[in-house]
């Protein structure tokens, strides 16, 4: 993708953004975006086919920067710019916690549900990598697959604890809570 093309998709990403952070995901139209975006329609279809897309390209977008540093591949180019500590969900709290890209206000606002599944999808693919590192002598017996699905949602449930009680916890301490708990 060249340079201009890059601008414009995250121009409509910003834009869809902000109409998030303010909106129903239902209420939001395509002419909203583009509108804000100051795009064109046939600029927006040419990046995106309907806004169900561009929802799940922004996921993508937020979420494969975290799953891509666990890969190694610190040298990425996201909507996000940092440098990755070792492990992904410190990563990730340390993105909430800055409110990187509005995700806090995707989060808890009315679209948390989608955002949320569209994560869990992609954290579930996470942990199925570092199954082995993640289990236990009490985890011994457990079918992988309830294992994984138990972790990613332990993960979910505590980022929105976390972020409904303002985030007291430093981005540290959350994690250790996350760790000791699975």
């Amino acid at each position: 993708m060249d340079r201009r093309q890059r601008k414009t998709r995250d121009a409509i990403f910003k834009a869809f953004t902000e109409l998030l952070s303010k909106k129903d995901f239902s209420a939001i139209t395509v002419g909203e975006i583009i509108e804000c975006a100051d795009v064109g329609r046939a600029t927006f279809y040419a990046h995106f086919e309907t806004k169900e897309f561009l929802l799940k390209e922004l996921c993508e977008e937020l979420f494969c920067h975290l799953f891509d540093s666990m890969k190694g591949e610190h040298s990425h180019h996201h909507i996000f710019n940092c440098n990755a500590p070792d492990s992904a969900f410190l990563h990730l709290f340390e993105h909430l916690e800055n409110n990187d890209n509005k995700i806090l206000d995707l989060l808890s606002g009315e679209n948390n549900g989608l955002f949320l599944q569209y994560f869990k999808k992609d954290l579930l693919h996470l942990i199925y990598s570092q199954l082995d590192n993640l289990k236990t002598e009490k985890h011994k017996g457990l079918p992988q697959e309830f294992l994984a699905n138990h972790i990613a949602s332990t993960f979910v449930e505590t980022v929105k604890w976390w972020v409904d009680n303002g985030k007291q916890e430093s981005c540290s301490q959350i994690t250790d809570y996350f760790f000791t708990v699975i």
